[in-house]
């Protein structure tokens, strides 16, 4: 069940994609859309299929679908992934050249003056396509990612362009003769990736103060799929792993930080200690668990298995 195309390939989930809505869709469309879509992919529209299509339905529904909605229709969830979409598109609108465009439709988005209008329209006809074939379920929602894509570079590049015309280049900057111009700064990228990092790290630290240690653990899970060579992250989620008092988790998140920074960086030394202890904590707890299971043992017969004389 996966996704190739569209923003599926910056590891991520286009939501409003699934569900086939534009992406500035207002709670009542996105409820309206759901149910149509889950009255397609039930049991009873399916009645006369076979199995396999009736279980491939399911899957759709379960593991596709349910989740876009849940995203979608709640208020906190929905507005920080309103939040990344915007991200996102103001950062591929500073450097489009890279990406790939396959489909006509987000071709022809790119290229016009009206793109409010193109977008609706081509939306409209993959959404009316999209969940009438389980067989080409997946490739129309990836159609409809590209064209998504396609919209969020283009707004973006119209926003920027509307705050701040265009300056001639600073002479620091210009290009000396004979000599191609330097290229763009990435500076602004990833000071975006940062931006977004950062407010995930703040939310979870309003819970992690809270000691609702499962609520930022969720947090940095789920920043995790976007950004999983993010150090920061995963040492976050090691300590409050620590913190809930799961140390094989918090080992797993820790030592992964070892692998995604240099030597030389300040927090090495620190996990290597927490690292080591965790060690020797994992070994008590099992030598503990084996020495129970002696005691155990001893008792004998049947009293053992049942926990004694009464």
């Amino acid at each position: 069940m996966k996704i190739e195309q569209g923003l599926f390939t910056d590891d991520f989930t286009d939501y409003h994609a699934v569900l086939g809505i534009a992406i500035d869709a207002d709670s009542k469309q996105i409820r309206k859309r759901y149910l149509k879509i889950a009255r397609k992919l039930h049991p009873d529209s399916f009645a006369s299929a076979g199995e396999a299509e009736r279980k491939k339905a399911g899957e759709f529904l379960s593991k596709l679908v349910n989740p876009a909605y849940e995203k979608l229709s709640q208020d906190k969830e929905s507005t920080e992934y309103g939040v990344v979409l915007r991200l996102k598109g103001q950062q591929l609108s500073q450097d489009s050249s890279a990406i790939t465009w396959k489909t006509s439709g987000a071709k022809e988005l790119l290229g016009t003056g009206n793109v409010d209008n193109v977008y609706t329209t081509k939306l409209k006809e993959l959404a009316t396509e999209q969940y009438e074939s389980l067989d080409q379920l997946l490739e129309i929602t990836g159609k409809i990612s590209e064209l998504n894509l396609a919209y969020l570079v283009r707004k973006g590049g119209n926003a920027t362009t509307a705050a701040a015309p265009a300056q001639p280049p600073a002479p620091a900057a210009a290009a000396a003769p004979g000599r191609p111009a330097p290229p763009p700064s990435p500076t602004r990228p990833r000071q975006h990736r940062a931006n977004i990092i950062e407010s995930y790290l703040n939310r979870a630290k309003e819970f992690e103060d809270k000691q609702d240690y499962t609520r930022a653990i969720l947090e940095l899970r789920e920043a995790l799929q976007s950004h999983p060579k993010s150090a920061a992250l995963h040492n976050r989620v090691g300590n409050v792993y620590l913190k809930a008092g799961q140390p094989k988790l918090a080992k797993i998140h820790l030592s992964k930080v070892l692998d995604l920074v240099s030597e030389k960086d300040p927090m090495v030394q620190e996990i290597k200690l927490k690292l080591a202890a965790l060690g020797k904590t994992t070994s008590s707890s099992s030598g503990q668990s084996k020495g129970n299971q002696k005691a155990g043992k001893s008792k004998g017969g049947l009293f053992g298995l049942f926990g004694g004389k009464k």
